[in-house]
């Protein structure tokens, strides 16, 4: 395609999802839940049609060298194909927010105001890898009552395409409009462009990917982007703790798994807990081959542990993402160091911290500027699912207009609604 080709398919796109838009928002609860359900449905029927588009995929990876964690990533195995289909099923399952009243107040000049949640209207997912990516976000697109313009990445095409038929297929046979979900079927970088220069078909962006993806999406968009840039999460041990309870919950936080954004990235112990606790956490990374890049009193503390891979942290590993077996361990002198450490270097994703001190706790969730603030419980908590919202379409490290782990409702809005009698106003 060229460059005037795509603006042209972008506008058609574009123009098809605020059409579907308004169809989508007034759609019944029982026709949602019924199209998710036939989803769910037709993806264990067409498993192995899927996978067999899957498998271009997978085949074209591994020639161009695509690394592994990202080939695995690509994937589609039979597990990944049911747990497509619950997906579908779960969100069915949530209660529907779409026309929920809140906040109703009688005032003096007898109207009653209250607040309607609302669809946004049109969202646009930019997202890398994964094709379960394809029915999380039209399973919450659907269920939320919006329109959606799905562009995932050139690595997974064949994969998308085939489950955005089976989107579309499920949508015509409850009467909804096909159009509620639109993959972007060119590879095209410059379709990226369009899409997220199109306010007057697209309501917000939201991209999910890689640091890289998300800058450029943030640098170069005319909608309003729902983003999450890094995911420096931070776990602090303060001065009275339960030993046990500190040492279990910052291994979990730490090394249940590498890869997720609410994974620990960084350790902050105050000097009054240092001496009993580091050496306990420090023998368990040391067994599990966590490096630990530490400052001056930290290393010192560490120096005696069995097989420790310790390194001296420079200033870039308070900032840092590892997304790896590598932890940033520092000792702070009071509660007020750790919090304007953690506001400083952190990427207000998700912070914890682990105390028996009550006050601290409260005043650790006031003042940490972060999406999800924890007391004495695993950052690998902050998900969705975890949550109870059933599902997420991404982590939000924004303050506007959702926050945190992004479901149904992140992707509603308020309008107000004033119920009356025939008052005027004087």
């Amino acid at each position: 395609m060229t460059a005037t080709d795509i603006q042209a398919y972008m506008a058609h796109v574009g123009t098809a999802a605020r059409a579907a838009a308004s169809r989508m928002a007034a759609a019944s609860t029982a026709s949602k839940n019924d199209t998710l359900l036939r989803l769910a449905a037709l993806i264990r029927a067409q498993a192995e049609p899927l996978q067999a588009e899957n498998a271009k995929d997978v085949a074209a990876a591994e020639r161009n060298g695509l690394a592994a964690p990202m080939v695995d990533r690509l994937r589609i195995t039979p597990k990944v194909v049911e747990q497509m289909a619950q997906n579908c099923e779960q969100v069915a399952a949530l209660p529907d927010p779409v026309g929920e009243m809140t906040h109703l107040r009688r005032r003096p000049t007898g109207i009653t105001v209250g607040q309607m949640r609302v669809p946004i209207g049109v969202f646009g997912m930019i997202y890398e890898s994964r094709p379960n990516v394809t029915v999380e976000a039209s399973a919450l697109g659907i269920k939320s009552g919006n329109a959606c313009v799905l562009r995932g990445g050139s690595e997974a095409i064949h994969s998308n395409l085939a489950l955005a038929r089976l989107v579309q297929q499920a949508l015509r046979s409850t009467g909804l409009p096909s159009e509620g979900v639109q993959l972007v079927e060119t590879t095209d970088r410059e379709a990226v462009g369009r899409l997220i220069a199109m306010p007057e078909y697209v309501d917000v962006i939201i991209p999910r990917g890689g640091k890289s993806l998300i800058e450029r999406i943030s640098r170069e968009a005319t909608v309003p982007v729902i983003k999450h840039l890094d995911g420096n999460c931070h776990v602090y041990v303060d001065e009275t703790v339960d030993l046990d309870l500190a040492v279990s919950v910052t291994d979990n936080a730490k090394t249940q798994k590498y890869s997720p954004c609410n994974a620990a990235e960084s350790l902050l112990v105050h000097r009054g807990a240092a001496a009993a606790f580091l050496p306990r956490i420090g023998a368990i990374f040391a067994a599990k081959g966590v490096e630990m890049r530490c400052d001056a009193a930290s290393k010192t503390l560490l120096q005696a542990v069995d097989s420790a891979k310790i390194v001296d942290a420079a200033e870039q590993d308070w900032y840092e993402e590892y997304l790896a077996p590598v932890i940033s361990i520092k000792l702070v002198d009071s509660l007020d160091e750790a919090i304007e450490h953690i506001n400083r270097y952190g990427s207000h994703h998700t912070d914890a911290i682990l105390t028996n001190h009550h006050p601290n706790a409260m005043r650790f969730l006031r003042e940490v500027d972060s999406a999800s603030v924890m007391v004495n419980a695993s950052t690998r908590f902050a998900d969705g699912f975890e949550y109870g919202l059933g599902a997420e379409i991404g982590i939000s490290t924004d303050k506007f207009h959702a926050r945190g782990p992004v479901g149904l409702e992140g992707l509603t809005s308020m309008k107000y609604v004033v119920l009356g009698q025939g008052e005027i106003r004087t």
